[in-house]
C-alpha cells in the first residue's frame, strides 16, 4: 500500500508511472457510504493533471442510498462543496477485462487540498497505519459471491447456469467463462487462489490471495468490476447482490484476515487455544464485540437480511468456533504443518452492499479496541445455535446478530469504538444512509427487496 499524503501531491514524478500506459481511457472510482461503486473517468493524457490536482465529485454522494435518492446528514449531504478525487497511482491497472481502459482508486481531498475528513480509503488507510504503530500488521481478502443470469434479464433473473453446488456439471457450463475471468485478473496483476460453483442459484465464488487492508479491498473493487465486465462478454450478468432468492441461500463477501508482529502470527505459535498467541486472542475478540455494530458497516442494506438467516451459514450468531460455519467468527487452523502461514480468521455476516474500506478499516479498529483492553475470547461453540434450547444459548452467551437494517443501525450509533474510528462526519454519513434506507424499505417484501437491488452490485 502506498502512503497516503495528508494533501493533494502536486509535486511527484507521474509522468514515469503514466508513461507507458496502453489505455486510452481512465476509469477512477470509488466507493459510497451504501456500497456503490462509483466513477469519474479521464483521458489518459489528463491523468497526469488528475494525479495531481484531483478531478471534481460532489460530497453529496457520502449521503447517497443504493437507490441513488440523496438524504442529508448532520454534517454531510446536500448541494453544496466540492470535492477532489486523486487517484492512487500504485494501484493504477491496464483493465484486460475492458481494452482501451485503465483503472484506478482514488482518495477524497478538500478544494483547499487537505485531506476530506470523511474519506472511506483513508479511513481504511489510518486504521492499518495505527495498527502499525502498535507493532501489528494485518493481511486480509475477501472472497466474492455471484450469480450469473442471461443478460436478456431487465427485471427477473433467468439462471445462466444450472446444477448442483460445487458439481462439475456447473463446472463444465462455465469452463471458458472461469478461464477467461482467471486470466483477465491475473494480467491485471491479481493472484487467483480458487474458484468453483457455489451453492446458491446459479452461484460461483472466487478467493484471492491476501494482501495489506487497504490493498485488499482495492483489490475486491478490481475483481468485481472484472467479473461484470468478463460476464457480459459471454453474454451473461453477474450480480453480487445478497439474495436472489428469499427461500435460498445468498451471495456473501466474507473476510479472512491474520494479523503479524515482530516475532511472527499471533494466530498460531502460542499457547492459548488453538495455538493463539495472546494478542491475537484479544484482537479476535474486539471483532466479536463489535460485530453487532459490524453488521451494518458490511451488510446493512434492507435485502442483506433476507441473506441473514440461520443454518445458512451465514454466520448470523455473535459467537466464534474453529471451523463453525454458523458462527459469524470462524476461527481456521491451517491443516498440521501449514499454521505458521495459513491460521486465519474468517468474518461471515458481510455482503457486497458493505463499502470494502470501511469494512477493513472497521474491523481493525475493532479488533485494536480488543487489543487496547485485553480481552478474551469466551468459550467457542460447535454445531448449529438454532438448534440450542433457550438455557443452552443463554449459558453459551451466544447472541443472535440483529435481523433488520433498523436493528443495525441502532447498533452502529451504539458503538463508541467505531465512532471514534471513523470520525464524527464519516460515522454520521453511514448512520445517515443506513436508517434512510431502513425507513424508505421497512415495509418491502422480500421479492421488492430482491427486485431492488439485484442488478445495484
Amino acid at each position: 500500500m502506498a502512503p497516503t499524503p495528508d494533501r493533494i501531491p502536486v509535486d511527484g514524478d507521474t509522468d514515469t508511472v503514466i508513461g507507458g500506459l496502453d489505455a486510452s481511457m481512465v476509469a477512477l472510482s470509488f466507493v459510497d457510504n451504501a456500497g456503490i461503486t462509483r466513477a469519474k473517468a479521464v483521458p489518459a493524457q489528463r491523468l497526469t493533471h488528475a494525479a495531481r490536482f484531483g478531478v471534481g465529485v460532489s460530497p453529496c454522494f457520502e449521503t447517497f442510498a443504493f437507490d441513488d435518492l440523496m438524504m442529508v446528514g448532520r454534517y454531510l449531504g446536500g448541494p453544496d462543496g466540492d470535492l477532489r478525487l486523486v487517484p492512487d497511482l500504485s494501484m493504477l491497472t491496464e483493465l484486460a477485462c475492458q481494452p482501451g481502459w485503465a483503472w484506478a482508486p482514488t482518495d477524497k481531498f478538500a478544494q483547499d487540498g487537505a485531506r476530506f475528513v470523511a474519506c472511506q480509503r483513508h479511513f481504511a488507510a489510518r486504521q492499518t497505519e495505527a495498527a502499525r504503530a502498535t507493532g501489528l500488521r494485518l493481511s486480509m481478502s475477501f472472497e466474492t459471491e455471484w450469480s450469473i443470469g442471461r443478460d436478456t434479464d431487465t427485471d427477473g433473473f433467468t439462471p445462466a447456469v444450472h446444477g448442483p453446488a460445487y458439481g462439475m456439471v456447473r463446472l463444465g457450463q462455465v469452463a471458458d467463462y472461469g478461464k477467461d475471468l482467471v486470466a483477465a485478473l491475473t494480467e491485471q496483476g491479481i493472484t487467483v487462489d480458487q474458484f468453483h460453483p457455489e451453492y446458491a442459484l446459479a452461484q460461483l465464488e472466487l478467493s484471492i490471495e491476501p494482501s495489506d487492508p487497504v490493498t485488499a479491498a482495492d483489490e475486491v473493487v478490481l475483481v468485481r468490476h472484472t467479473i461484470r465486465q468478463v460476464s457480459a462478454r459471454h453474454g451473461w450478468r453477474a450480480s453480487l447482490a445478497p439474495c436472489l432468492e428469499p427461500s435460498g441461500s445468498g451471495s456473501g463477501a466474507h473476510l479472512h484476515l491474520s494479523v503479524h508482529d515482530d516475532e511472527g502470527p499471533l494466530f498460531s505459535g502460542g499457547d492459548g487455544r488453538y495455538g493463539m498467541r495472546r494478542a491475537g486472542e484479544a484482537f479476535l475478540a474486539g471483532v466479536l464485540r463489535e460485530l453487532p455494530a459490524l453488521v451494518a458497516v458490511g451488510a446493512g442494506n434492507p435485502a442483506s437480511f433476507l441473506r441473514l438467516v440461520p443454518s445458512r451459514w451465514a454466520g448470523v450468531w455473535q459467537c466464534w468456533g474453529r471451523e463453525t460455519r454458523e458462527a459469524a467468527l470462524r476461527f481456521i487452523t491451517g491443516v498440521r504443518g501449514t499454521e505458521q502461514w495459513a491460521a486465519n480468521a474468517e468474518i461471515k455476516c458481510f455482503d457486497a452492499t458493505g463499502n470494502p474500506y470501511l469494512i477493513v478499516g472497521s474491523v481493525v479498529a475493532a479488533g485494536l479496541s480488543g487489543v487496547a483492553d485485553g480481552l478474551r475470547l469466551p468459550a467457542e461453540i460447535t454445531g448449529d445455535p438454532v438448534t440450542f434450547d433457550a438455557e443452552a444459548r443463554m449459558m453459551s452467551g451466544v447472541r443472535r446478530l440483529p435481523t433488520t437494517p433498523t436493528e443495525a443501525a441502532d447498533r452502529l450509533d451504539e458503538s463508541g469504538v467505531l465512532a471514534t474510528a471513523m470520525g464524527v462526519q464519516l460515522h454520521d454519513a453511514l448512520r445517515t444512509v443506513r436508517r434512510a434506507e431502513a425507513e424508505r424499505y421497512g415495509a418491502a417484501s422480500a421479492d421488492e427487496l430482491v427486485a431492488l437491488t439485484r442488478w445495484r452490485f
